[in-house]
């Protein structure tokens, strides 16, 4: 913020985050803008008139409310072309799969219908596009397109938007919204994938409370093309249920093992003693007062005596399903 424009407190806190300053000189100010949000526009008209005002964007004015998405027609958003209004709020990592090995999801949370619908629509369009090609990778990772926390009402505002790529699935307990391109809904692909049938994967929770994270993992890594094997309500409150689940933990298909818990979170560090794969464990912000929605059990985890059990972050059930997915990954290279 230039120190001679006339902005007050609140406009200081919007505008800092959304400009960065490159030159300030002669009277003149260079902005780049970083980031809009639609509810701040007025504050910004406010503060584009507050540089005018000092005559220190007089040159640039116009061209900073036009990146910013300001314009004096009504029209203006039903001129732009898709491309263009995608490009307004997402940069979309189309090969990360590719690069990582594990597809770019898209965090729902915070996020408006239309910016979602648009997102999935739009990675499901490169998908249709990529799958035309002759040296497309047919496995599932590949066509992976996932939203994840996307609670039941925000599902209904989504889902009454047209698509026109492709077709979604809304997983309730999950929170999870996965897409189908067109292609693969109206051809007969063979899909491949290098981990079913000859790997598995077991999603373990604590309490029934914690299903949502695991479910979140689970069906990540369905959507993956993983097998899944669910062992739910084991927590160590009774111990024996966790024990009788051994002969499942302890497959010798078994390459990686995400528990999801609460409260004290101890169950990682049992589970950890108990089998030779990797153990990724989820603290979940499920429990009373002191386990500080989350913490208490993040840093049971961390302090974790059984060897071998890394830890994601509070309620992360996407983030182990990718480490676990890796993990599979690089199992099959063994």
């Amino acid at each position: 913020i230039h120190p001679q424009s006339q902005l007050n407190m609140m406009e200081r806190k919007v505008w800092a985050p959304l400009l960065r300053c490159a030159r300030v000189g002669g009277g003149d100010a260079l902005l780049k803008v970083v980031h809009i949000q639609p509810c701040q526009k007025s504050t910004i008209i406010r503060c584009l008139g507050s540089f005018q005002h000092q005559q220190l964007l007089q040159p640039k004015l116009i061209n900073a409310k036009s990146r910013c998405g300001f314009s004096s027609s009504s029209n203006d958003k039903a001129t732009r072309s898709p491309e263009e209004t995608l490009e307004y709020f997402a940069n979309l990592d189309h090969t990360r799969s590719r690069r990582t090995g594990f597809p770019e999801a898209v965090f729902g949370a915070g996020k408006t219908p239309e910016q979602i619908a648009k997102i999935l629509d739009d990675m499901a369009g490169k998908v249709n596009l990529a799958a035309k090609e002759e040296d497309f990778d047919n496995s599932v990772i590949s066509r992976a397109i996932l939203a994840t926390r996307i609670d039941e009402e925000l599902y209904k505002q989504v889902a009454a938007i047209p698509q026109s790529n492709g077709k979604i699935t809304y997983y309730q307990t999950a929170k999870i919204i996965s897409m189908t391109a067109n292609h693969f809904l109206s051809n007969d692909t063979t899909i491949t994938s290098p981990l079913n049938g000859s790997r598995r994967f077991v999603v373990a929770c604590a309490g029934t409370t914690d299903l949502p994270v695991a479910e979140e993992a689970a069906v990540t890594l369905e959507v993956a093309g993983c097998e899944v094997d669910r062992i739910y309500d084991v927590g160590v409150a009774g111990l024996h249920r966790i024990i009788n689940a051994l002969p499942r933990l302890q497959h010798d298909d078994v390459v990686c093992v995400i528990v999801c818990a609460g409260m004290d979170g101890a169950l990682p560090s049992v589970v950890g003693g108990l089998v030779k794969v990797p153990v990724i464990a989820v603290p979940t912000s499920i429990g009373y007062g002191a386990a500080f929605s989350g913490v208490s059990p993040l840093l049971t985890m961390l302090n974790s005596c059984a060897p071998g059990v890394g830890v994601v972050n509070i309620d992360n059930g996407f983030g182990a399903a990718a480490l676990a997915f890796k993990c599979g990954m690089n199992a099959l290279k063994s």
